[in-house]
C-alpha cells in the first residue's frame, strides 16, 4: 500500500509528489499525459521558467520528482476510485489496481468552448484565453473579447491594460447593461452582440472574425472564455462535496470532506489558476498530507 497516490501529473500533482517524495513517502503519481495546455506554444507568469515550452516544463519536472526513489510514475487513465477502511483502492482502465493511504486529486479542469468554425486552428496561436498567460505577446495589437458570461465585463477590464484596440463579443447573448455598454464605449471599446460564425486567418494567425450578420472584423488575436468543467468526477463513488462548477470543495489545507482525500490545483478551483499558483497549492496540500501520515502512528 502506498502512502500516497496522486491522481494528474499537472503542476499542482507535481508540485506534490516532489514534496512528498522529499519527505520519504511512497508515492505513486497516476496522469494521462493530457494536459490542458498541450495546445499552448509556451507558459507564462512561472518564476524562472517564464516562456518555457509546456513539454519542456514538463519534462524537467518529471526528471525532478522521479529523482527521489520513492515516487513511481504511472501513465494512466482512472477509470474508478473507491473508499476502503484502510484507505483508498484506484482502478486503471487497463484494470491494475492501486491501494493508498492518502489520495489527492490533481485532475485539474477541461475547457467547453463555443462551437465556432475554425475555432481550433488557431486556440494557442492567437487565440486563447488567459491575458496574464498571453496578453503581453500580442499586446498594443487589434485584439478581441468572446466571452458568453457575466466575467465578460472584469475580462474586458483587464484586456484593456494590454490593448487598447479592443472589441468585445458577446456571442448573442445580452449580458451587458445599458450603464455598462456605455461604459466600455467611453474608453472605444466596441461592443458586438452578433454571434461569432467563424474565424479566419493563416498557419494559426488570426486575420479576421465573421459575424452571423455577414460581417467581419480584423483581429490579430482574441481572448475565448470557456465553460470549465472537473477533468475527473469522482463524486458519486466517493461523496465528497462539490462547489457550485463541481469542482473538490476543500479547506484552507486541501482537505475534502472525505478523510484522507484531498485536492490540490484546479481540481478545487471554480476557475483555472496560473501553474505557479497550482504548483503552490500542490505543495502545501503535501504537507498537509505527510503531517496527517506523521501523526497516525503516534495517535
Amino acid at each position: 500500500m502506498k502512502d500516497c497516490v496522486i491522481v494528474g501529473g499537472g503542476p499542482g500533482g507535481l508540485s506534490a509528489a516532489l514534496v512528498l517524495g522529499r519527505a520519504r513517502r511512497s508515492v505513486m503519481l497516476i496522469d494521462d499525459n493530457r494536459p490542458r495546455n498541450a495546445v499552448t506554444h509556451a507558459s507564462h507568469g512561472f518564476l524562472t521558467r517564464d516562456g518555457i515550452e509546456p513539454a519542456a516544463f514538463r519534462r524537467i519536472a518529471y526528471e525532478e520528482v522521479l529523482a527521489y526513489p520513492s515516487v513511481e510514475h504511472l501513465q494512466a487513465e482512472v477509470a474508478d476510485i473507491s473508499k476502503q477502511a484502510d484507505g483508498f483502492e484506484i482502478v486503471m482502465k487497463t484494470g491494475e489496481r492501486v491501494r493508498t493511504k492518502k489520495l489527492i486529486m490533481a485532475t485539474g479542469l477541461k475547457e467547453v468552448f463555443p462551437e465556432i468554425d475554425g475555432l481550433y486552428d488557431f486556440y494557442g496561436k492567437s487565440l486563447f484565453n488567459c491575458p496574464y498567460c498571453d496578453g503581453w505577446e500580442w499586446r498594443d495589437r487589434p485584439m478581441f473579447l468572446l466571452a458568453e458570461e457575466p466575467v465578460i465585463l472584469h475580462m474586458a477590464k483587464l484586456l484593456y491594460n494590454w490593448s487598447q484596440d479592443l472589441i468585445v463579443c458577446t456571442n448573442g447573448k445580452p449580458l451587458l447593461s445599458v450603464e455598462e455598454r456605455k461604459m466600455l464605449e467611453a474608453k472605444h471599446i466596441q461592443v458586438i452582440e452578433s454571434p461569432v460564425v467563424a474565424f479566419e486567418g493563416q498557419n494559426g494567425l488570426l486575420e479576421q472574425i465573421v459575424l452571423a450578420d455577414g460581417s467581419r472584423m480584423k483581429r490579430s488575436a482574441g481572448f475565448v472564455i470557456p465553460k470549465w468543467q472537473p477533468k475527473a468526477d469522482f463524486s458519486k463513488q466517493l461523496g465528497y462535496a462539490v462547489t457550485e462548477n463541481g469542482g473538490i470543495a476543500t479547506d484552507a489545507m486541501g482537505r475534502s470532506t472525505i478523510a484522507g482525500l484531498y485536492a490540490a490545483g484546479d481540481a478545487a478551483y471554480v476557475r483555472p489558476s496560473q501553474l505557479i499558483y497550482a504548483a503552490s497549492d500542490g505543495y502545501k496540500t503535501a504537507v498537509t498530507v505527510n503531517t496527517e501520515l506523521s501523526e497516525e502512528p503516534f495517535a
